[in-house]
């Protein structure tokens, strides 16, 4: 099961009790409410291959060339 961060969790919440509610059916709502879900996941990612090319770099040196 992949890591998610606290935030992708709380809009993946989010997004259930919205589809239990009139919400639902509010087109805008519901599209930036998934446009908030893809950007998290993306800067998730982004932070966690930061974090593991800084942590390869003070293990290995830096990579030159």
């Amino acid at each position: 099961m992949p890591t998610r961060s606290a935030a992708d969790i709380r809009l993946k919440l989010e997004l259930a009790i919205a589809l239990d509610t009139a919400l639902r059916h509010d087109p805008a709502y519901m599209a930036d409410l998934r446009e908030e879900i893809v950007a998290t996941q993306h800067a998730f990612v982004g932070s966690a291959v930061a974090e593991i090319a800084t942590l390869r770099g003070q293990l290995a040196g830096r990579q030159v060339g």
